[in-house]
């Protein structure tokens, strides 16, 4: 109970110091129309997208707005209220961060219903959908990608063509748990040597008419050997063209940058690699497309997850 407590009380300071380290940014008020809705009136509203012969995608681009001007947090969501560790929500309307946008987001637009959201999204966050820290998917290349494929393709090499690469890195739970005080290193996934495509910085100029509206990119880290995504953003698609939609604490909101813009402020920053690309998968992304959560079992077992 001595440790339990003491993790607890470490979660509980990083907490605090979150919360003062965000005064000290100036944080903008939470600007977002989705914060400013009930769950009655988001049931509604996913009710009524689910008929009106919109893909998933066409969805993505709907509600990844409703979220702009939404305040970034490091805590946003966690494994809920009766967690050993991370006590923090199951899901959050109030703040948010890159993975957490993008979970939130990709939840909403393949449900019909409040209910679905929600249980969708524990699907999206966690494996097998069995809520805790060590069945979370942590690393967005070495879990959260290949934990979704039943929902998400790795178009990586089908969006660079001849500029892919590829990049080598060792994922270790066992080191992400201790290094956060976690003893109990039961059930944790081996160690795992993956390999992924990429596309180098200089290049990502040369690629954008491979973009499609919904695409989530992950930008990739230059200097570890340990991990490789660094941030994760949407590519959305508006009449001025392509933006970038993310949640940063670069400016500790939630807000769309033009893509050329983004990549001139990102691309010459030596810490990055490259971007590696995900997209809605094709079978799924027709007009009045939604999942049951019941039926992402079957969707993982056709994804061979299962």
């Amino acid at each position: 109970m001595k440790k339990c407590f003491f993790v607890t009380g470490l979660m509980i300071l990083f907490s605090g110091l979150f919360v003062c380290t965000a005064r000290a940014q100036n944080i903008p008020p939470n600007t977002s129309k989705i914060s400013a809705m009930t769950a009655e009136q988001i049931d509604v509203m996913l009710k009524k997208n689910a008929g009106e012969n919109l893909t998933i995608t066409d969805r993505i681009t709907i509600y990844s707005e409703l979220f702009l001007g939404m305040p970034y947090s490091w805590t946003s969501t966690g494994d809920g209220e009766w967690a050993l560790y991370e006590k923090w929500p199951l899901m959050n309307l109030d703040s948010t961060n890159c993975m957490v946008y993008c979970e939130h987001v990709l939840a909403l637009s393949i449900s019909d219903s409040w209910d679905h959201f929600f249980n969708n999204l524990q699907q999206i966050r966690y494996q097998d959908g069995i809520i805790g820290m060590r069945t979370r998917n942590h690393y967005t290349m070495g879990d959260w990608l290949p934990e979704n494929k039943w929902l998400l393709d790795d178009v990586s090499r089908l969006v660079g063509g001849r500029y892919t690469k590829t990049m080598t890195r060792t994922i270790s739970h066992e080191n992400f748990f201790k290094d956060k005080g976690i003893t109990d290193l039961r059930y944790v996934k081996p160690d795992r040597k993956m390999t992924i495509d990429y596309i180098p910085m200089k290049d990502l100029d040369k690629i954008s008419d491979k973009l499609e509206n919904g695409d989530i990119a992950s930008l990739l880290m230059d200097d570890k050997s340990d991990i490789f995504s660094a941030h994760m953003v949407m590519v959305i698609k508006k009449s001025g063209g392509f933006f970038i939609r993310e949640s940063s604490n670069s400016r500790w909101t939630t807000f769309d940058t033009p893509f050329n813009e983004w990549l001139k402020n990102t691309q010459n920053r030596t810490r990055y690699a490259g971007m590696a690309f995900m997209r809605v998968r094709s079978d799924l992304n027709n007009p009045n497309t939604v999942i049951n959560p019941r039926e992402i079992y079957r969707l993982k077992k056709k994804a061979g997850l299962l």
